[in-house]
This record gives structure tokens, C-alpha cells and sequence, in this order.
């Protein structure tokens, strides 16, 4: 399946997988890679030793790395500077003023991909030169905003297709969310929540367990869990995850999980695994997903079902 994000990136897919913090590793993005995909590191809130790690894990396989730009704002300089060192195969930004960082990925030789969630932001990363434009749909797990993934892609898609490759995200876990991306003028496809749920994510087995289990109209956008953990994420964007027990009890309390002890019983379920005392974060493909699988098989599959589904047209 040829599209011009395979021939741009030598890949046998047009499949990229997201780059989920710290829920992404090495070992996640070396078996998409190995598998014809293009996988991402989750760089997130730019640790630079769990970062470093991560490489190590991926040996010497073409992978890149997603950082949240608003963190990587506030991190040392260096921590950029060292991936782009690595030569890897792309640095992916989201959530920020992206245009520094792709200018200093393109000194350095290293494509960007940035991912935005509406009009505006796709015209900022083209005229920033990004090379690939990420048009993200609020069905996305992680954070994200209000657009529609079947409405925005086309409108990215005829607005900055000329100067940059463009990518749908957003609710896509199968080989019919391919087939309907490439319909609408995407180059390819990023993929979060399918891949949350390979074997090879950094995922504890409860929330694993809690999304096989779920459907798309289980999960719910709000800031409680970034509340919990203390971080200040900026407007407009929310996290997509499960609505659980946790998520109906603190969404009737004002100003959320903000207490020490609420912030400490959070952290301890997410060390746990308990998908209870923390929500699993997860997107509304969580209902397009029946089991945990290899990540290789995971492509293989969305590859085939594409096929079907772009032959029967």
C-alpha cells in the first residue's frame, strides 16, 4: 500500500503509531517499526534518563520521538538537543508553539510531525514547515480538543496537503478506519488507543483489562486526571480516558482531585494497575478493541482489513 507517507519514510505501511507518555516505549516503537509501520517513542514531560532508556530498548531500529511542546518549553534545552543527536526517524510535537523546534529539527536533519486539533493550528504548522501534519478528532484517548476526526482530516487535508503530508488520528483502531482516513485524504493514519493495547505497551494489566472490557461510550474528556497528577495543562485541551467509579465521584466535587491525600491515592492505583481507583486512558476505539495483542499483528491486521474494505469500493 503505497501513499506519499510510505515513500517519504521508506515504510510498507502508511501506519504511525502515537506517542503516547510514557505508555509508548522502545520496545511499543521498534515492533511497529519492524512491522512496516513508523513507531514513536512517548517522550511526554521530557524525562531525559526514561527517554534515554527508551532508545536503548529500541536498539538500533528507525523510531522517533513525541514530546509535549508545552513541557518542552519548560525542560532543559538539552533534552531535545540529545534526541535529535539520536538521528531518529522523526520528532513529533503536540500541544504547544511547535515552530522552534521544527526549525531546530531541520537544522539538524530530522523530519517533525505536528499534531494539531483544528484549522488554525494545521495553517501555524505548515507555515512552520512541519513535514508532517497530524489533524487529531476529539475521539482520541490522551489529550485533545473539541473537532471531529471525520470532518477535520478533509479540511487539513484541503488546506495544507500541498506543503506538508497530512495524518488522521482520532478513533481509528482497525483497517476501516484506514480505508476511510484514506478516503479522505489523509497519507496515512496515527494510531493511539489500538496500540495502548499491544503486548509490548507500558500499560498495567487492570486498565489493559478495563478497555477490552469497555466500549466507546465508556470513556468521557475532563481535566480530573490532570488535576490528580498536578499538572497544569493548558485550555482548550482535556484527557480522554474511562469513565469510571473515580471519574462519577470526583466529577461532582469542586475543583477536583486537588488534595494531597487525593493526589497520593491516585498515584498508588495508577502504580497499581487499578482501573477503579484511576481511569485508564483510553479513547472511544476502546470499543473497536477485543484483546491485547503483538504490535506487529496489530499492522498486519489493520493492513488487511484496509484492503477489504478499499477493494470492495
Amino acid at each position: 500500500m503505497k501513499t506519499r507517507l510510505t515513500e517519504r519514510f521508506g515504510l510498507k505501511a502508511p501506519i504511525v503509531s502515537a506517542p503516547m507518555a510514557m505508555a509508548a516505549g522502545g520496545r511499543l516503537a521498534g515492533a511497529v517499526s519492524d512491522a512496516g509501520g513508523l513507531g514513536f517513542i512517548g517522550g511526554g514531560y521530557c524525562d531525559a534518563d526514561w527517554i534515554a532508556a527508551q532508545f536503548g530498548e529500541a536498539g538500533n531500529r528507525p523510531v522517533g520521538c513525541g514530546f509535549i511542546t508545552w513541557a518542552l518549553d519548560e525542560a532543559d534545552p538539552g533534552v531535545f538537543d540529545s534526541v535529535l543527536a539520536r538521528g531518529p526517524a522523526a520528532v513529533f510535537l503536540s500541544f504547544g508553539e511547535a515552530a522552534p523546534y521544527v526549525e531546530r529539527a531541520r537544522t539538524a536533519g530530522v523530519p517533525s510531525f505536528v499534531q494539531v486539533q483544528d484549522l488554525t493550528g494545521a495553517r501555524a504548522a505548515r507555515d512552520a514547515g512541519a513535514d508532517v501534519i497530524v489533524a487529531q478528532g476529539t475521539e482520541a484517548g490522551g489529550h485533545g480538543a473539541t473537532r471531529g476526526t471525520m470532518t477535520l482530516v478533509p479540511e487539513v487535508v484541503d488546506a495544507v496537503a500541498r506543503d506538508a503530508l497530512v495524518l488522521a488520528a482520532g478513533g481509528i483502531a482497525d483497517g476501516r478506519g484506514l480505508a476511510a482516513a484514506l478516503m479522505l485524504g489523509a497519507d496515512g493514519v496515527l494510531v493511539g488507543t489500538r496500540f495502548w493495547a499491544a503486548e509490548e505497551a507500558l500499560v498495567a494489566e487492570g486498565f489493559h483489562k478495563a478497555a477490552v472490557e469497555a466500549s466507546g461510550d465508556a470513556t468521557r474528556r475532563s481535566s480530573l486526571p490532570d488535576i490528580a497528577r498536578g499538572l497544569d495543562w493548558p485550555a482548550p485541551f482535556t484527557i480522554r480516558t474511562l469513565r469510571n467509579a473515580w471519574v462519577r465521584d470526583w466529577e461532582k466535587v469542586p475543583g477536583g482531585p486537588a488534595s494531597a491525600e487525593a493526589r497520593h491515592a491516585y498515584a498508588e492505583a495508577v502504580a497499581k494497575g487499578d482501573a477503579d481507583g484511576a481511569p485508564a486512558i483510553a479513547g472511544e476505539a476502546v470499543g473497536l478493541i477485543q484483546d491485547v495483542r503483538p504490535a506487529a499483528e496489530i499492522v498486519e491486521t489493520m493492513m488487511q482489513e484496509a484492503r477489504v474494505a478499499l477493494g470492495r469500493w
